[in-house]
């Protein structure tokens, strides 16, 4: 009986050898290319995020410093973006007048006013300073955002009504030509110009 069990853990002979055959080989055939198909799409997939990983660690421009190349410096940047405007987006338009004043046009200013219905009221103001000198421009363009506050505040506060007439134009250029001069003081402006207003 030991000697039969042994017998039929071996290897069958002869018709039993090819039933055997035909039995467990034939799946073991077919499992052979799923498998080699397993693995290939595992080392695609290996490859191909490895190469992704390294393109994006070792693909970014490195900064100036890594090839040796000086950073420059800020000073020079700011000098650059002020004079000739490259990338920089300019903070008013300056031009040449007459006997030497200089005229500094600002960006167009819009406010919401207060009104007595409470309805929005908007004022929409394209002002010019008249300067005396061209170096004035140095000295109003890094106070701008002063002076954008400034007439924030002060426009909000005005009524529609405040700016009726002659009069009230001038009593708006008076104030604005004041509230300028306290920003940029000691230097001044000599005047304001108005080169359009609107109000809805």
């Amino acid at each position: 009986m030991a000697k039969d069990k042994g017998k039929s853990k071996e290897a069958p002979e002869g018709e039993a050898a090819e039933a055997f055959e035909g039995e467990e080989g034939a799946p073991a055939k077919k499992k052979l290319p799923v498998l080699f198909i397993a693995i290939g799409v595992a080392v695609a997939l290996v490859l191909g995020g490895g190469g992704t990983a390294a393109f994006l660690i070792f693909g970014k421009k490195k900064p100036p410093e890594a090839h040796g190349e000086k950073k420059p410096e800020k000073k020079e940047e700011k000098k650059k973006e002020g004079k000739e405007g490259e990338g920089a987006k300019p903070v008013g338009i300056v031009k040449e007048g007459p006997d030497g004043v200089t005229f500094y046009t600002l960006p167009d200013i819009t406010v919401n006013m207060q009104s007595p219905d409470n309805r929005p009221t908007y004022i929409k103001l394209k002002l010019t300073l008249e300067l005396p000198n061209a170096e004035l421009v140095e000295v109003l363009e890094p106070n701008m955002p002063r002076m954008q506050d400034m007439f924030q505040s002060f426009l909000r506060e005005l009524r529609p009504e405040d700016m009726q007439g002659s009069q009230g134009n001038y009593q708006l250029r008076m104030e604005i030509q004041r509230r300028v001069n306290l920003i940029i003081a000691p230097a001044k402006v000599n005047a304001v110009l108005i080169e359009e207003m609107l109000i809805s």
